[in-house]
């Protein structure tokens, strides 16, 4: 009964880590796609930028196995501002306030950048480079950095 049960919870845990590079993958396309973006739509770039930054704060929330926030998305069926914003302050505890100054980065280009259409590309280019550190080390904790060779 025990090698059955270790059984099912590494299938469970090898499907979480699924997961979480699935989010991961979504985040390095967005990001790929926003930085195309920013000289030509400033609008659009800042809209996919945050949207990278969203699905690291995802695969950071899987990572983590953050239950509450995971229970919450489960129970609702969508992730919220409220699961993001809890997941941000529990990795920023971990990794350092820069994960805060990255989110709140984003959370500007999503409200400024894309609903506002305040932001021009030098607005958008600004905060790049914050969204593109959350980008790097989602990847290095999750296991799909340098150490890995990029490979997840």
């Amino acid at each position: 009964m025990i090698e059955c049960g270790e059984a099912f919870f590494e299938r469970l845990s090898q499907s979480l880590k699924v997961v979480a590079r699935t989010h991961l993958e979504l985040a390095e396309k967005y990001f790929a796609e926003g930085r195309e973006l920013v000289d030509k739509d400033p609008v659009q770039a800042s809209e996919k930028l945050y949207k990278a930054a969203e699905e690291c704060v995802k695969a950071l929330a899987i990572h983590y196995n953050l239950e509450d926030v995971l229970k919450s998305v489960e129970s609702r069926g969508r992730w919220t501002v409220k699961e993001l914003e809890k997941t941000v302050l529990f990795v920023a505890k971990k990794l350092g306030e820069w994960v805060l100054s990255s989110w709140d980065h984003a959370w500007a280009l999503h409200v400024w950048g894309f609903h506002e259409a305040k932001f021009d590309f030098e607005d958008v280019k600004a905060r790049l480079q914050h969204i593109e550190k959350l980008v790097v080390e989602t990847k290095n904790v999750i296991g799909c950095g340098k150490s890995s060779n990029g490979q997840c």
